[in-house]
């Protein structure tokens, strides 16, 4: 059986280092976004713009899912959650960076500026069971995928 909590800290990990992943809500179709933290773990925050179909269609809390390919790929996720603006002035202060004010010409005052929040409630996570001692297992004949991938997968409560 998996360790939640090793796949709980890797998972939060990959999402601090790589921060682009695939956000959808309920009305919105999957978009690349920027992931900010305030800390080691969430809530998940995004920046957007009013004009944008998130910033249009998110008049109160949906339900919300994105998903995480990390950079070496060696860990794969998708989270559940609830997606909000949540246009917090002291958050938007903290997340602010260079990256961000590149889209938003009159900065932090930008009319268009919209702050997202994303509340995780649970996420599903895979590890790649990938290595080159499996891949000569397998060239082999030895190799067996079942048993491979039997303990890189879990469900993680992230409330």
């Amino acid at each position: 059986m998996p360790d939640q909590r090793e796949f709980t800290q890797e998972f939060w990990k990959s999402l601090k280092a790589t921060m682009t992943v695939m956000l959808a809500a309920n009305g919105v179709d999957a978009r690349p976004m920027t992931a900010q933290l305030d800390g080691e773990k969430g809530p998940v925050y995004f920046f957007t713009a009013k004009d944008t179909e998130f910033g249009q269609k998110l008049g109160r809390a949906k339900k919300a899912s994105f998903s995480l390919v990390s950079k070496g790929h060696d860990l794969f996720a998708h989270v559940h959650g609830t997606l909000k603006i949540d246009n917090d002035r002291e958050m938007i202060d903290r997340l602010w960076n260079p990256y961000v004010a590149a889209w938003f010409e009159k900065g932090k005052d930008d009319p268009k500026l919209t702050l997202l929040r994303f509340d995780a409630d649970h996420a599903e996570v895979w590890k790649d069971a990938s290595s080159l001692v499996a891949g000569i297992k397998m060239f082999l004949g030895m190799g067996d995928p079942k048993k491979d991938y039997k303990d890189k997968f879990a469900e993680i409560p992230l409330r």
